[in-house]
């Protein structure tokens, strides 16, 4: 179930590192980061994505609640939408990198399907 994950952090430092992981995801279009994290960030992004789809004056304040970046939910509505306007859901794909070295955690690749 996506959302139960406490990730070792308070509720309001969670959804702050959350809501920054899916605005640079949106950004940039990958993130490399732990696994756990990008399965919370997937969930997230894929909501997002759906709003813009939307694109209605409604959708648009939702993800401006929750996106941190203007210039961002311009491109999630004007560029990022439009590319999935004919797929249902499945907007993000999670390639596992491997353990990182200081402390073994397992990595991850975030990214837009193209």
């Amino acid at each position: 179930m996506p959302g139960t994950r406490k990730l070792g952090r308070p509720t309001a430092h969670r959804t702050a590192m959350l809501r920054g992981m899916v605005t640079y995801l949106l950004e940039n279009g990958s993130i490399e980061t732990t696994l756990t994290r990008a399965k919370e960030v997937r969930a997230l992004a894929e909501k997002m994505i759906t709003l813009g789809k939307e694109n209605t004056l409604a959708s648009r304040r939702a993800a401006l609640a929750y996106i941190t970046k203007e210039d961002v939910v311009s491109k999630l509505f004007s560029e990022i939408a439009p590319k999935y306007e004919n797929r249902n859901g499945g907007y993000t794909q999670i390639y596992k990198l491997g353990p990182r070295r200081g402390d073994a955690a397992e990595m991850a690749l975030i990214k837009l399907v193209d």
